[in-house]
């Protein structure tokens, strides 16, 4: 089995780097090539094809995560972020995770959720005559996907709701749908608008909006880890860590950079490996808010050994067939590196990896502050901003970080000097 646990990746070269991971995930020639290649792996002709108006494309930085350990499994995550320090905090929480055994993460049936807004109807009335055509509806809509029928997937029940609206009363026709590996976006939209007609027609109702909803609640995933207390750096950091999730819990201002913090490590896998990151975001921010109030994602305490304790549950609808995933020549190298065979065990990876990532930021906050390690990548940035070369560099960060003197300007100034 391979060994996610690499020491000092961070120090090796890029061909090291690159030699490690095409060993780990098997690579071949070509799409070790598709990484090295430093337009992004998608040419203008392909982008043009893919979004209006194209003008050029925009590369952001592909890292991996090392360290993880997901229901017993080893994995190197892919990570396409622009923010410094994301990747070494998810390394380091998962390092951490695994003294324990690493993640243990659960995942629900790739169940998307599928809207019809029915207007002019007798609510009471339409929801009746619905529930009498239940199969006559289900197997229209499951008439629209060959492939899902065939595996014994596909549309699994109508529910219906009333909501009041200052325009009236709605009623709203549910479509559950078991889309299996795919996202599921397109399917759920064909089904909803392949149905709406038949609907009409039961109901005398007027079907307006035919969409899926990207509040995947029936795609929740729960991840948890044990960080060893000697390794977090004990007791009184255990408490702090604690009390600062207590913080984010009970005051919106901390909960939302709190919960981006999350996101920092479930979205840069998710940009890596072709995910709809707006959904993602959107449906994790409205379940923070499920009780009336915005709180923390995460859940942390401590166990009988005092060991700390992390939880994330999240709604998180991904798929590895389908869209970007198996367009983008990147995104199709970073599913490979991944080595995720399914859509919920992708959603497990991802979930982990935004708990573990969320372990390192508090951490940092709860100890010598977020900056300290921060700053240090962000004062590389500026050096090399200022046209530091590779050489130069180090030399430029130290002499600022032992000033306390951050930015462009002195990056310069000290350039100038050497």
């Amino acid at each position: 089995m391979s060994d996610s646990s690499i020491s000092k990746f961070f120090e090796k070269s890029r061909k090291e780097r690159l030699d490690v991971v095409a060993n780990f995930a098997n690579l071949t020639s070509e799409e070790l090539e598709i990484l090295q290649n430093d337009n992004g792996g998608i040419s203008f002709d392909k982008a043009d094809k893919m979004v209006e108006n194209a003008i050029g494309t925009f590369s952001l930085p592909l890292g991996v995560a090392t360290n993880f350990k997901i229901n017993g499994k080893d994995y190197l995550v892919p990570m396409v972020i622009e923010e410094p320090s994301v990747i070494a905090a998810a390394s380091k929480g998962a390092k951490v995770a695994r003294i324990k055994g690493g993640f243990e993460v659960t995942s629900n049936e790739s169940f998307s959720i599928g809207q019809i807004q029915l207007l002019d109807v007798d609510p009471t009335s339409a929801i009746q005559k619905i529930k009498n055509s239940t199969n006559e509806i289900l197997e229209l809509a499951n008439s629209k996907s060959n492939t899902l029928s065939k595996m014994g997937k596909g549309a699994k029940d109508i529910s219906c709701k009333e909501i009041d609206t200052p325009s009236g009363i709605m009623l709203i026709v549910e479509l559950l749908i078991d889309v299996g590996d795919a996202m599921g976006a397109n399917v759920t939209n064909t089904m909803c608008e392949a149905v709406s007609p038949l609907i009409e027609k039961i109901t005398d109702g007027r079907a307006l909006l035919r969409i899926l909803s990207n509040y995947s609640t029936r795609r929740m995933v729960k991840a948890k880890a044990v960080f060893e207390k000697e390794s977090v750096g004990g007791e009184q950091v255990v408490d702090n860590i604690i009390s600062a999730f207590e913080f984010a819990d009970n005051d919106v201002y901390r909960a939302v950079t709190h919960n981006k913090g999350i996101m920092n490590g479930t979205i840069a896998v998710a940009n890596a490996v072709g995910q709809d990151s707006r959904a993602i975001e959107a449906a994790a921010n409205a379940y923070a808010a499920q009780s009336g109030k915005y709180r923390s994602l995460s859940k942390w305490s401590k166990d009988d050994d005092g060991n700390l304790v992390g939880i994330l549950e999240i709604p998180l609808s991904v798929g590895i067939v389908g869209g970007i995933a198996n367009v983008h020549p990147v995104a199709k190298v970073c599913t490979k590196i991944l080595g995720a065979t399914s859509a919920q065990e992708l959603a497990c990876v991802m979930t982990a990896t935004g708990l573990a990532q969320n372990y390192s930021a508090i951490r940092a906050l709860s100890t010598e502050g977020i900056q300290k390690g921060h700053m240090r990548l962000h004062a590389r940035n500026l050096a090399a901003a200022a046209g530091a070369t590779p050489d130069q560099i180090d030399e430029i960060v130290q002499k600022m970080i032992e000033e306390k003197k951050i930015s462009l300007d002195r990056a310069k100034e000290l350039l100038e000097q050497i």
